[in-house]
């Protein structure tokens, strides 16, 4: 059986992959490593092949033609035979005492007593660290306010999450059956979709389990980095892109029905990533860069006028998006103080 299958989507990786890949291999027989070799032109699909030949059994090296982060996630979602489902990036890695206290965790949910006693988590959640390894710096993000440690609990039991805590793609491991459930599918060619990929699949989890372990350690630092600010200027369209679809594939007023702290959560979330999205486009400070902001929340406007007043009045967002030359200053001195603060690139 394998207990969790890790997809690692790979593009030009050559340089950091290796580091990636055999932090996984301690799983041993237990998981599953799809290395997804997303049309690469230096030795990334070279190496994947070596993993695969050395470590049969374990590693699948999958070769595609160019799709982007996103077509790598699908990919692997679709060949995933392991329990529980986990993305993690190429020049990403886990923690390995963390890593070993998750595996026996999950071998516990998905055979012997435990799992005769209790149902499977629909989604395990683990802290993650943002690593400035050029620096010398680094700055874990725990949840330990939000959810109770190694107790079960539904999206009704939750805490709340602090201005700095939201769920991101790192932090998260779904069981498969529920994530396929989801009918989740990320577009090709797009930058930022691990954003939908955090998002969409959450009113589908009914039970949550939450590891105060520092499981996955994020690499920050490379310049070609998507999260690289002047690399995200760059990308603006894509960001838009990403947030108008995360602002539009969950009905909000059904979750809040169910599960009103989810509903709260999830409503903070667009407006994180509206906020992200009205920076940078004040941060490029051209005509068109502000007319797309205007658009952004026009549209956010006409598609749902109720989200659209939460963004405006009641969120982060909205100081994002204050009136005039004198707003913007502001909200761009915010976010350089914020971004000083978390360290976040």
């Amino acid at each position: 059986m394998k207990y969790i299958t890790f997809t690692v989507p790979c593009y030009n990786s050559a340089a950091y992959m290796e580091r990636c890949v055999d932090s996984l291999l301690i799983g041993g027989g237990g998981v599953g490593i799809l290395l997804i070799d997303d049309g690469s032109t230096d030795r990334t699909g070279e190496i994947a092949d070596e993993y695969e030949r050395n470590y049969p059994g374990i590693v699948r090296a999958v070769h595609k033609s160019n799709g982007g982060h996103g077509s790598g996630v699908n990919a692997g979602l679709h060949l995933a035979t392991g329990c529980y489902f986990k993305v993690v990036d190429s020049d990403d890695w886990l923690s390995e005492d963390a890593y070993r206290r998750l595996l026996a965790r999950v071998k516990e949910f998905c055979t012997g007593a435990v799992a005769e006693l209790m149902d499977q988590p629909d989604l395990i959640v683990c802290n993650y660290t943002y690593n400035h390894l050029e620096e010398g710096t680094a700055h874990t993000m725990a949840y330990r306010n939000v959810f109770p440690a190694e107790t079960p609990c539904t999206w009704n039991d939750i805490g709340h999450f602090r201005p700095s805590q939201y769920l991101i793609m790192h932090a998260l491991i779904y069981r498969t059956s529920v994530l396929r459930e989801t009918g989740v599918c990320l577009p090709e060619h797009t930058f930022y979709v691990d954003n939908i990929f955090a998002y969409q699949p959450l009113p589908y989890v009914k039970k949550i389990y939450y590891m105060d372990i520092d499981l996955y350690q994020y690499f920050l630092g490379r310049a070609d980095q998507s999260v690289n600010e002047e690399v995200m200027m760059r990308r603006i369209d894509q960001q838009i892109k990403v947030t108008k679809i995360v602002a539009s594939c969950v009905d909000l007023d059904e979750v809040r029905q169910k599960y009103p702290k989810l509903a709260v959560y999830m409503c903070r979330n667009i407006s994180i990533m509206m906020a992200i999205s009205s920076i940078h486009l004040l941060l490029i400070n051209d005509r068109a860069a502000l007319e797309k902001r205007k658009l952004l929340w026009n549209t956010i406007r006409e598609e749902d006028k109720m989200l659209y007043l939460r963004l405006k009045y009641t969120t982060l967002s909205g100081f994002t998006y204050l009136p005039g030359k004198v707003g913007g200053k502001i909200t761009v001195q915010g976010y350089r103080i914020a971004r000083k603060l978390y360290q976040f690139q």
